[in-house]
């Protein structure tokens, strides 16, 4: 079934409450964890212009940045499930887009995955030691993991965001902001590498999937919660 944004309410089913619940549970667990790990442990532990300031915070916050592998981790497999579970949920409404949303999600986990090994690899060489530049090396390229795995997340966005416009039973703004969003992080990707002095516009380019996410995350909680009222 080709990619297509035109709702098809007469053969779409209604959601399922209980698969939009989990997904939305996954979906707020990937976000949590992903905030958590990458915007608040790592830039306390990863200085990208002080190889010796990094080496000394990881030994002095050594629980800090097994906490931060373990978010990582914990990335991976709310990632994976949510991918798994979206492809549930829009499977009856477009098997081909709920199936490139759980394979470029996956894909997304497996990129995660690698960085939460550099991140491990960081702290055995700061503890071993190995020496303050290796566990730099480590991180930069962990945080360069991140940066090309947008890829696989603008990639994991547009398919939800299409088959979000053709369920019917979900608003349409938030399936074009899903697009938009997912659009704007495979822009942002080419930007960050091609002009890294242009950085403040790579941010603004995934504002929209912020806002499609979250709003996402909303809708499918509340109407999961339907059956429990």
């Amino acid at each position: 079934m080709a990619l297509t944004a035109t709702p098809d309410t007469s053969t779409a089913a209604q959601p399922d409450p209980a698969t939009a619940r989990v997904t939305g549970l996954l979906y707020l667990g990937l976000g949590i964890s992903g905030m958590l790990g990458f915007l608040v442990i790592r830039p306390q532990l990863f200085d990208q212009d002080d190889p010796a300031g990094t080496l000394t915070q990881l030994l002095e916050h050594e629980t800090l940045a097994r906490t931060g592998i373990a978010l990582e981790l914990a990335i991976v497999v709310t990632q994976v499930l949510a991918a798994l579970w979206f492809y549930r949920l829009f499977r009856p409404v477009d098997p081909f887009a709920a199936g490139a949303t759980a394979v470029f999600g996956t894909v997304n986990a497996v990129a995660i995955l690698g960085s939460a090994a550099f991140l491990a690899t960081a702290l055995d060489a700061a503890l071993d030691p190995v020496g303050e530049d290796t566990s730099q090396l480590m991180y930069l390229i962990s945080e360069n993991i991140w940066g090309v795995g947008n890829v696989f997340f603008g990639l994991w966005l547009i398919p939800m965001g299409l088959a979000a416009l053709r369920s019917g039973w979900t608003p349409r703004p938030l399936g074009w902001i899903l697009v938009a969003g997912g659009v704007g992080y495979l822009l942002s990707v080419f930007v960050t590498y091609l002009a890294p002095s242009a950085g403040p516009i790579a941010e603004l380019l995934v504002v929209p999937a912020t806002v499609g996410e979250f709003w996402m995350i909303g809708w499918l909680l509340l109407r999961g919660l339907r059956r429990l009222t």
